[in-house]
């Protein structure tokens, strides 16, 4: 793999399954206060499905679109500034939500304060399935 790009899973048009197409992009770097995660696991929820479709959050995406909210991942590196992780953190997240946070590939970036350490008494795919959930009951 080449460190300038990532695999991505990716969109190109609304629609149904048939328009997720796995390929390379860029990957992202982290900005100053910003974390890099390698993605060990993403969750898929309705607001993921909607939006492909064109419903849900589609109005603020712009395509090409990485879709993706939930992850849970390692540190892989951290922008100036950032003191609460370090490489080799595991920690999971709903970052950037409403806007594109791109779970659905190798690594994505957010600000370090929008990421929680994963408990170790559970594993990548069951943190990835916690944010939206989660955050959802809280509010309820």
């Amino acid at each position: 793999m080449s460190e300038q790009t990532m695999r991505a899973v990716t969109i190109e048009e609304f629609g149904g399954p048939e328009v997720l197409t796995p390929g390379r992009v860029a990957r992202p770097e982290p900005l100053p206060t910003e974390v890099l995660v390698r993605v060990h696991a993403a969750g898929i929820n309705p607001v993921d499905w909607k939006t492909r479709a064109g419903q849900g959050m589609a109005g603020l995406q712009r395509m090409p679109l990485i879709l993706g909210w939930d992850v849970s991942g390692t540190v892989e590196e951290v922008g100036f500034g950032v003191t609460t992780l370090a490489p080799g953190d595991e920690v999971y997240a709903m970052p950037w939500f409403p806007r594109p946070a791109g779970g659905y590939a190798e690594f994505v970036t957010a600000p370090s304060r929008q990421f929680a350490r994963k408990p170790a008494s559970i594993g990548h795919v069951e943190a990835a399935a916690l944010p939206l959930a989660a955050l959802t009951a809280w509010q309820a």
